[in-house]
């Protein structure tokens, strides 16, 4: 709130010693008061107005605090200032800058870029009214002073920031005020703006470049919303080609060019001049690319030579929907003379100036897909460009492949454009595509050892970007066109022969395998292929590479190629299994070892071990006998490190000891993952070998340290058995259950939940005894934890609060929903009523839709449930006590969001539930609203509606879902509504009357009325919106 007393005359010295940035901290907090209390007082503001313009400071820190202050003023009290203190702040800047016309050494650019921003919001906020002559008084004060210059170039820029830029949001308010602004400069001072532009540019281009530089970025950043005659015309374009030969300069005019260019106009206009922008451009010489060795100019260049590419394209493409087929040939042939300069770009061997051009390339290309032919100039252009591609495509000596950082990051994201290149070559010319990287690969794959690893490399890329460039269904590449499987089988089987994956670079290796799983199809075709593959995974080539990130990739990539080939790997499992059984070792953190692979890597390992034992042809005995021999060690080790962890003092041991039994516990998870079900387990005998892994790993929950990770590792093993062993896992779940619950913090219980609620969904009955048994201390374990008290600002505890409850709510919904009324029915009618009365609280007092929603899914399932004639004793009255007015509280409160949408679905879950009482109960139903809606102030009429639409023969379609009320806003106008209704539904209208809108609590009663009927206000909806409007 503003201080009404006045601020002294002076300014609190003492204060302002805290603004620089060598202060002590007491500084820095007194000077950060002082810039608070001057925000908020009335006049504060004046004082730094007056030193302002008085140059009472040197300091620069307290020049831009005082100027960060007025800044203030403008931005949010403007409106509410007097005339006399709005001229004083028009005042203070215009002397401010009159005294810097004088001065020999400018101020620094953070104080020139404030002033600039400070004199940007005056101009947004008075121009249109107070200052129309707002220009003309700066170019009058400033004229060609270097100093004043710089000021007014850098206000144009902080203009077009608050007004022109599009990537700032605005409100719709903000939106039409810049659109009075922009309409009333144009018209006003845009020509004037205009000519100072050509007079600085032309006055300070030799002397100055920076001043130059500056204003060409105003005449780029302006250009697209201003007359372009003005811009557009020999005097300024020769004056901007000039400053291209300028080396100081030419970066800049490139960039001005380019928005002058891309500026929206008719498309013969666009293309006459582009036309006549290049014609000048290669007068000069400047299409000669390969005589120029400035790569960032050429950077420039090539930007802009992109946007005069599309803007030809996209005129091109306006003309053709407009039919001239004349002009629009012209046009394309505009375009195609473009195509040799692109070309130079494109394949120039610094990257940026490629990847600059890469937008006209791709734009071309689509032009050349909506042709119904190519000639044979343009199928040159495709097959130059095909190279082109091809070449760009490879690394460069300096690529880090060990240690990636910001350049090779750039070229990755380079690699992706020319791949959406690749695909649109493919578009237009599959068979020349195919043909192409067929003639790269043979000959490169035929001197593989010879050659550098680039061209090799870039070879098999090429061979597995096909797979997406020329696609085929489910990856059935070798089916189908014969020209296109034998060509790519062809390659394939040379990949494969020639040797190429002893290659001694990591990016080979890794592209050899990443091709061959990306075509695994392929040893469909021709499976005898499939033993050389499996012998390049597991050796030195694949698993045992010297280079981690090699063997991690390949460590996926085994376990993809396994599970598509497994029905060819009979012969060859176990060989695979005692190849890789150092692998599947699960390595104690005791030994120092290094060891190959990462314990995420190892998951892919557990998992495609399993995958060949669990497919395989052999007996279900010897399957037994190959789970445990894999898993057996794994129980092992655990046991022992098992045993060490509650003897370990350490924390940080600890946590490494507690990290490998969750990741023993993990790999047996991830085996598993190679059953379906409880049959497929069966069926391969390893039910027991899973129960052993199951007593092994349970006493871990009941370790007294690190209980975290392993409850949470011991809960998800649970998860795998309940699906791999059913039943058989019943046995072990109480015990598991009771030692969960001991000492629980929040995120235990969260994840503790979903693992009850699986068993209860699954098995149903069969757990009704134990479920009757753990419900009440699982749901007195929730109730404690949420009763902890939490710190004011601790989102996370928050957060970890609102999941626990949604868990529960969760919890409490697949048991009503699984039919076991039973389980919550023995619990005693005090601990019945305790729990109602939390599924009543998380139905209307805790903003969260979420939980609402499954707090009314329950409601609605329990007095289905209850609420009959032969229901729980007591629950009728319940009913009428708290659930109908749960129903209506919980839209009434303000937090009720109906904008959201998963306050929508609450809403609808709200109605069903009414409806379904009314079901249960009846006439009895009606009775009780007539007394109770009353009481929500609600009319006589409403609630007769309300009756109407709760009866089986009234519109069902009311029940369905609510009607935002802030999308229909109905409370804001009810004349607007009362006419809406009355002109466009009279029928409608005289039944519900006027719902005395305009004597009731409005946003109330429409609410509950939109509880009941939907099907007056949804129809109406549109017309009222748009007669308010």
């Amino acid at each position: 709130m503003a201080c009404e007393s006045a601020l002294p005359a002076i300014m609190d010295e003492q204060a302002l010693m805290g603004l620089n940035p060598n202060a002590d901290a007491c500084y820095r907090q007194r000077a950060l008061a002082y810039f608070e209390q001057l925000k908020e007082s009335l006049d504060g503001w004046e004082v730094c107005a007056q030193a302002l313009a008085k140059g009472v400071y040197s300091d620069d820190h307290i020049k831009f605090f005082c100027f960060q202050v007025l800044e203030h003023q403008i931005k949010f009290r403007h409106g509410s200032l007097t005339a006399a203190q709005q001229q004083l702040i028009r005042e203070t800047l215009m002397k401010w800058l009159q005294a810097q016309l004088m001065n020999v050494h400018p101020e620094k650019p953070f104080i020139r870029n404030k002033v600039a921003q400070v004199l940007a919001l005056t101009f947004v906020m008075e121009y249109l009214t107070l200052w129309p002559k707002f220009f003309f008084d700066i170019l009058n004060l400033v004229g060609l002073n270097p100093n004043g210059v710089d000021i007014y170039l850098r206000t144009l820029m902080a203009i077009d920031a608050e007004v022109v830029d599009r990537d700032i949001l605005h409100s719709p308010e903000e939106t039409r005020r810049n659109t009075l602004i922009k309409d009333s400069m144009r018209e006003r001072c845009i020509p004037a703006l205009v000519e100072s532009w050509f007079q600085i540019l032309q006055t300070y281009q030799h002397t100055h470049s920076e001043l130059t530089c500056q204003c060409l970025e105003v005449v780029g950043a302006y250009v697209s919303w201003i007359d372009l005659n003005l811009i557009a015309n020999d005097r300024f374009v020769n004056l901007l080609l000039s400053h291209m030969s300028m080396e100081e300069l030419r970066e800049e005019a490139c960039d001005c060019l380019f928005e002058i260019v891309n500026k929206g106009m008719d498309p013969v206009d666009k293309t006459k001049l582009v036309e006549s922008l290049c014609q000048v451009l290669q007068s000069a010489g400047f299409f000669s690319i390969e005589q120029e060795e400035d790569v960032d100019f050429l950077a420039k260049f090539s930007r802009l030579v992109n946007g005069m590419g599309q803007s030809l394209v996209l005129s091109w493409t306006k003309l053709s929907k407009m039919g001239d087929v004349k002009v629009s040939a012209g046009t394309l042939r505009a375009v195609e003379g473009k195509v040799p300069l692109m070309l130079q770009l494109l394949i120039h061997e610094d990257d940026d100036i490629s990847a600059n051009i890469v937008g006209f390339c791709y734009d071309y290309l689509h032009v050349l897909k909506q042709l119904p032919a190519l000639n044979e100039q343009q199928k040159t252009n495709v097959e130059a460009i095909m190279l082109a591609v091809m070449n760009k495509l490879k690394y460069d000596d300096e690529y880090n492949f060990e240690n990636e950082g910001e350049d090779e990051a750039m070229f990755v994201e380079y690699r992706k454009q020319l791949k959406m290149l690749l695909d649109r070559l493919a578009q237009v010319s599959p068979e020349l595509l195919l043909e192409a990287v067929h003639r790269v690969f043979n000959a490169t794959m035929q001197n593989w050892q010879t050659v550098q690893f680039m061209e090799v490399e870039v070879a098999i890329r090429l061979l597995y970007m096909l797979g997406e460039a020329l696609p085929a269904s489910h990856g059935a590449h070798f089916s189908g066109d014969t020209t296109k499987t034998s060509t790519l089988q062809s390659m394939m089987r040379t990949l494969i022969i020639c040797g190429v994956s002893e290659y001694q670079h990591s990016s080979v290796t890794l592209e050899f395998f990443e091709t061959v799983v990306r075509y695994d199809k392929f040893f469909l075709v021709e499976p005898q292929h499939i033993p050389s593959v499996l012998m390049a995974f597991l050796d030195h080539r694949g698993l045992r590479h010297s280079s981690p990130k090699v063997r991690s990739r390949v460590a996926y990539l085994f376990s993809r190629f396994i599970k598509t080939l497994y029905k060819h790997m009979n012969a060859f499992i176990e060989d695979i299994l005692s190849r890789i059984q150092d692998l599947l070792e699960l390595a104690p953190p005791e030994n120092g070892v290094p060891v190959l692979l990462s314990s995420d890597d190892q998951l892919f390992m557990f998992e495609t071990a399993g995958v060949l034992i669990v497919n395989g042809e052999s007996p279900a005995e010897r399957k037994q006998a190959l789970m445990r021999s894999l898993l057996t060690p794994l129980m092992e080790a655990f046991r022992m490190l098992l045993a060490k962890l509650p003897q370990e003092a350490n924390e940080e041991r600890q946590a490494v000891l507690a990290d490998c039994l969750s990741h023993a516990v993990g790999f047996a998870s991830r085996t598993s993952k190679a059953f379906s079900n409880k049959q497929t387990v069966k069926q391969c005998g390893c039910s027991e070998v899973y129960l052993d892994c199951l007593q092994t790993f349970l006493p871990a929950i009941s370790c007294p340290v690190q209980r975290g990770p392993l409850r949470s590792a011991v809960r998800s093993f649970l998860h795998r058995m309940i699906i791999c062993l059913e039943e058989e896992v019943l046995p072990f779940i109480p015990a598991a259950s009771q030692h969960m619950l001991k000492d629980c913090e929040p995120r235990d219980l969260q994840e503790f939940i979903p693992l009850i609620s699986q068993i209860t969904a699954k098995f149903k009955n069969q757990v009704s005894p134990f479920l009757q048994e753990i419900f009440m201390p699982l749901v007195m374990a929730i109730f404690e934890v949420l009763s902890h008290p939490a710190e004011e600002n601790d989102q996370t505890a928050a957060l970890e609060k609102q999941m626990l409850r949604r868990s529960y709510f969760s919890f409490i919904q697949t048991i009503a929903s699984s039919g076991m009324n039973e389980v919550m029915a023995s619990q005693g009618a005090e601990n019945i009523e305790r729990v109602l009365f939390t599924i009543i609280q998380g139905a209307v007092d805790f903003p969260d839709p979420v939980a609402q929603k499954t707090c009314f899914i329950i409601l609605s399932r329990l007095v289905e449930l209850w609420g009959g004639k032969d229901g729980l004793v007591g629950f009728p009255d319940f009913i009428y006590k708290h659930i109908v007015p749960a129903c209506f509280m919980a839209p009434l409160k303000p937090t009720f969001d109906l904008s959201d949408a998963q306050t929508v679905l609450t809403l609808s879950e709200c109605t069903l539930t009414l409806h379904m009482i009314h079901l249960k109960r009846g006439l009895e139903c009606i009775q009780f609203l007539q007394e109770y809606l009353p009481s929500l102030q609600v009319s006589p009429e409403i609630t007769q509606v309300t009756e109407t639409h709760l009866l089986p023969s009234g519109s069902m379609t009311g029940v369905k879902h609510f009607i935002s009320l802030k999308h229909c806003q109905i409370h804001t106008n009810s004349m607007v509504f009362t006419k809406t209704c009355q002109n466009h539904y009279p029928s409608r209208w005289r039944r519900v009357h006027t719902l005395r809108l305009l004597s009731l609590p409005t946003e109330r009663c429409f609410r509950v009325f939109c509880l009941v009927s939907r099907s007056v206000f949804v129809r109406i909806r549109r017309v009222y919106l748009s007669l308010s409007a």
